[in-house]
């Protein structure tokens, strides 16, 4: 099995005729109809890896978190695992041990839907406020993925295109600006050394 993982940039894509790779392009994969799946990875964090062996039992796989948009995710699986927990809750949610997919981005703008502050301990946040955390996770993520996710900088999708989710964002990069519920500018802090955006008013 071909383990890849894309990072934060990387894409793939379906090459034809005869293209020759660019600066970032880094791996191809040919066919025997003579296409092309190629790998591009600008900021060089993904990965391609091969095994012989049962992929989900991979050192790099075996211990992951469940998938968001999965049956088994939910508010209930949220709240067991956060008992304990002292980390703020952002942190929690994007911990790839817990939950898999939920970057700064999503952790972000869930948190704000869901009205949970994201300094918050994640072991003080309620089942009920964990159900409404849940369902946001998933809802941003739905919307995200139909529009083809979040271009910011180079992030473009399989066809090259950008995503226009960045238009939707409420709170992500948007300091200072009017919060979409209440008014109040929007918040930055630094946590587990990544930024956060919030409504003071609105999250608690």
């Amino acid at each position: 099995c071909l383990i890849l993982h894309l990072g934060m940039s990387g894409s793939l894509r379906i090459i034809t005729g005869n293209q020759p790779p660019q600066k970032h392009d880094h791996l191809d994969i040919e066919f025997e109809s003579g296409l092309r799946l190629r790998f591009r990875d600008p900021r060089r964090f993904g990965c391609v890896l091969w095994t012989a062996q049962d992929p989900m039992q991979h050192k790099l796989l075996v211990r992951l978190g469940l998938e968001p948009l999965g049956d088994a995710f939910d508010g209930a699986y949220l709240h067991r695992k956060s008992r304990g927990r002292t980390q703020a809750i952002k942190t929690f949610i994007m911990d790839s041990h817990i939950v898999v997919g939920v970057g700064n981005i999503y952790a972000s703008e869930a948190l704000f839907r869901s009205g949970v502050r994201p300094q918050r301990r994640a072991g003080l946040v309620s089942r009920q406020e964990y159900d409404r955390l849940a369902q946001s996770m998933q809802a941003v993520l739905r919307e995200a993925i139909a529009a083809g996710g979040t271009t910011l900088r180079d992030y473009v999708s399989g066809e090259g295109k950008p995503g226009y989710f960045a238009f939707e964002l409420n709170v992500y990069d948007q300091v200072g600006e009017p919060c979409p519920q209440c008014g109040h500018p929007i918040k930055r802090s630094c946590i587990g050394q990544r930024s956060a955006y919030f409504c003071a008013k609105c999250q608690r």
